[in-house]
């Protein structure tokens, strides 16, 4: 079976490639990458991978690419997605998203490819929540409150689009908060793990920026999601949509509070002389304020459940940082 993961270089792409190698080895698995692409989260298994060097808005490398892969199986995870830069550049963050996603699709037509798709979403889609509306299904209204959230449900309704109109074997996934080892230091709990790291070796004062803590979320370890979308296209239903989350539910304060004692615990390190200092730099113009997942519909359809502890997801992020910030 040939697998194609667009953005296989990142976060989720990466541990993707881990589990794929891992757990179905018969299969051949290729990867677009950009000239520009680091290939750090890789490095230990490029040569068990077949990298294919594309810009996903160009439409003829996509061509290419599908030609060259000729995939059973894509999971589409390229994207801008970091939501914070979509407020600085919203145009390049619409164009990215969905010119990327209708090369893919209308190559797939045009070769009449009979690859099944996972569109991966995200529960930015969902944007502003009232409390009675937790936790959140997939038939909750969608109302997006920043422009990545807004692309997110343009690249989720392509994907209905493109099921319905050309009978494509879509899956869409939305994904809730989803840490782990390699997640990128913009994002919240890997910002706060690095920081702790620092403080630990003596490279940053004791102190911790944060932004809002208020925010209620739900993290999913990487490992458990990629998981997830692997079952997504193995025994979802074409053209459905998923959510897929842990349930477990905390402020971003608890979050913090929960890095500090594993901390601590480690080896018995302080923490009583850190302190916690809001940086306004770090709010954004609009905050969603709860995401909680209610993955029952994915769970009654693939039988998914998370496995791993949000403390050992944690820990294995501290861990992480220890390593990178030696480098």
């Amino acid at each position: 079976m040939n697998i194609l993961i667009t953005g296989i270089t990142g976060f989720v792409g990466s541990h993707l490639a881990d589990y794929i190698l891992e757990n179905h080895p018969e299969c051949k698995i290729f990867g677009s990458v950009r000239y520009r692409s680091r290939l750090d989260n890789i490095e230990h298994i490029k040569d068990k991978l077949t990298l294919v060097d594309v810009d996903l808005k160009d439409a003829y490398g996509v061509e290419t690419l599908l030609l060259r892969s000729n995939p059973d199986r894509i999971f589409h995870l390229a994207a801008m997605s970091y939501v914070p830069s979509s407020w600085s550049n919203p145009a390049e963050t619409m164009d990215n998203n969905l010119r990327s996603q209708v090369n893919i699709l209308e190559a797939v037509k045009k070769f009449g490819l009979e690859s099944r798709i996972q569109i991966a979403g995200s529960s930015e889609e969902y944007g502003l929540v009232y409390p009675h509306e937790t936790p959140i299904s997939e038939e909750n209204p969608l109302r997006p409150l920043s422009p990545y959230g807004v692309a997110k449900v343009a690249q989720d309704f392509l994907g209905y689009q493109y099921h319905k109109s050309h009978g494509m074997y879509i899956v869409r996934t939305r994904a809730f908060n989803h840490t782990g080892p390699r997640r990128g230091e913009v994002f919240i709990c890997s910002d706060f793990a690095k920081q702790i790291v620092e403080i630990e070796i003596g490279k940053r004062k004791p102190y911790i920026k944060v932004g809002n803590l208020d925010a209620i979320r739900n993290f999913t370890d990487v490992r458990d999601m990629v998981h997830a979308y692997w079952l997504a296209l193995e025994k979802g239903k074409a053209g459905e949509v998923y959510n897929i989350g842990s349930g477990r539910v905390m402020s971003m304060r608890q979050m913090l509070d929960l890095l500090l004692l594993i901390y601590q615990r480690g080896a018995g390190n302080p923490t009583s002389d850190i302190k916690v200092i809001i940086d306004s730099n770090r709010l954004r113009p609009s905050d969603v304020k709860v995401l909680v997942c209610d993955y029952s519909k994915f769970e009654a359809t693939t039988d998914w459940r998370p496995e791993i502890s949000f403390e050992d997801t944690l820990r294995d992020l501290l861990d992480y940082w220890r390593v990178r910030v030696q480098l």
